[in-house]
């Protein structure tokens, strides 16, 4: 399949305005170039006064008991290594590995990341060093609620026993993955804010792209065509295992339940004639991997061709490990896919349109809850889209991702509203500007997207050439909050 593009913009703003790409916010107004450049004049070390070396940075770490805590002591990469260095012969995922903390899913991502390396260097940008005016102080970039952020970060870092809390530098001296998740601790509010979370939200912020979540007991069909489009397209690919009882079962198999992995590779290898799917998935543990059907270990990989056993099998005990797609759907619970563009879903190489809009519910004036419990229904905002030309007519054609940004600091304190769309068909004899009730009192929505409680909904729809009135709500009338209203669409859209 060939490359597609998408137009789109990662940010609400123009091309080198504020919260774009090469203009990026400066995350509690620290400007790195003059943080830095003052540093070096002055012969300091940088200590973040923002983000200070202490426990309220370090937050609430449930495995971690109060004795423990106090033991903790921040030192810098010069404190924990001879020889340490920024990055050490390219970024990899086998170059860190989870710590104490529990945020599997950042560091699944992370390991994601490093297969776009494009947008890897827009994440973690190239000029950092620790030798040429070396001053403690780093900068890691993120796309949030619309816009690029730029987050500086000092180097001290949470150790006990000089060993690190956290994510670790396996080498023992490659730090960017360290001083990477510290920046995101940083607009989290805290490590301990990073606890549980799913890949899709740091695919988000580390991209501004789309993404699409599958439940793997309700996989499509074509599962393995769309992974396999998912390879070529250079996606981001998470999954993670079942919780629970369910989960607990699949430990004796070598998984880690309700754990975070990343997809990294699919390969189909012939075995003892027959043609057989499997997925690359690697635990950021660094270790502990399935045992089951073409594990390392299994006689299996005597089945194949040794080329295609060297090219699989290059190293072991890494965390990465295979398994076929009948074992995968089955003991893993669900899958995320994020890209700049829908092409990997249908495999269509078309030219994406993208458009985004700034929207909020306001108590009171334009809060006014779910379709048709509420009388306050039509106060919620309105986006109006225009499909202008038909396209294929057996494809989805309009994506709508809805992005609830709560109004609140620390990211174990945010709480999302249930949300949903409600779409109609706009009357030939609909005015411009907002719509009243009284034009669609007989009229049943043409559309109504199941609900969510996470912080994004993504809905994917088939839309002819017609005008078309979206409404995004939330489920109870006068629950605030601001949102990011944003439309992919394959055809010539408008929205207004």
């Amino acid at each position: 399949m060939a490359s597609s593009g998408v137009k789109m913009i990662h940010s609400l703003y123009e091309k080198g305005g504020e919260g774009s790409l090469s203009n990026p916010v400066k995350f509690k107004d620290q400007d790195y170039q003059q943080l830095k450049e003052s540093l070096v004049n002055e012969g300091k070390l940088f200590e973040d006064e923002t983000f200070p070396a202490n426990l309220k940075s370090l937050g609430k770490l449930e495995d971690f008991p109060a004795e423990q805590l106090k033991e903790v002591k921040w030192l810098r990469p010069k404190d924990l290594s001879s020889n340490p260095s920024f990055v050490v012969d390219g970024k990899s995922r086998f170059d860190f590995k989870q710590g104490d903390v529990g945020n599997c899913w950042f560091l699944s991502s992370i390991g994601g990341l490093t297969f776009r390396k494009s947008l890897l260097a827009q994440v973690v940008p190239l000029d950092q060093r620790f030798k040429e005016n070396y001053a403690g102080i780093f900068h890691f970039r993120f796309w949030r609620f619309g816009k690029w952020v730029d987050v500086v970060v000092d180097d001290l870092l949470p150790t006990r026993n000089k060993e690190p809390v956290s994510v670790s530098s396996r080498s023992g001296d490659e730090f960017w993955a360290p001083l990477l998740e510290k920046a995101y601790a940083k607009i989290c509010g805290s490590y301990g804010d990073m606890i549980a979370g799913n890949p899709s939200e740091a695919f988000k912020d580390f991209s501004g792209g789309v993404h699409m979540t599958y439940t793997l007991s309700k996989a499509p069909s074509d599962l393995w065509d769309i992974m396999n489009r998912a390879v070529e397209c250079k996606t981001m690919m998470g999954c993670g295992t079942h919780s629970g009882e369910k989960g607990k079962k699949y430990e004796e198999l070598g998984l880690v339940r309700g754990h975070a992995y990343s997809v990294t590779g699919v390969e189909q290898v012939e075995s003892k004639g027959d043609e057989v799917n499997l997925v690359r998935i690697w635990n950021p543990w660094g270790e502990k991997e399935w045992k089951g059907d073409w594990s390392d270990k299994s006689e299996l990989w005597n089945s194949v061709s040794e080329e295609t056993r060297n090219n699989c099998l290059k190293v072991r005990n890494d965390g990465e490990f295979w398994m076929k797609l009948a074992d995968f759907v089955t003991y893993f619970e669900d899958m995320d896919i994020c890209c700049d563009s829908p092409n990997f879903v249908d495999g269509d190489s078309c030219q994406w349109n993208c458009s985004l809009k700034e929207g909020r519910w306001e108590a009171g004036k334009s809060a006014g809850g779910c379709y048709p419990d509420t009388e306050l229904f039509w106060t919620n905002p309105q986006y109006r889209i225009k499909v202008a030309v038909e396209g294929d007519r057996k494809d989805k054609n309009v994506l709508l991702s809805l992005l609830q940004k709560p109004d609140e600091e620390y990211r174990s304190k945010m709480k999302y509203h249930i949300m949903a769309f409600t779409i109609y068909k706009v009357p030939s004899e609909a005015p411009k500007g907002r719509l009243p009730s009284s034009l669609f009192q007989d009229v049943e929505p043409l559309i109504t997207s199941d609900s969510t409680t996470m912080r994004e909904l993504i809905v994917f729809y088939r839309l002819e050439p017609d005008e078309y009135l979206v409404i995004p709500h939330t489920n109870n009338p006068n629950e605030a909050a601001s949102f990011i209203f944003t439309v992919y669409s394959k055809t010539e859209t408008e929205l207004d």
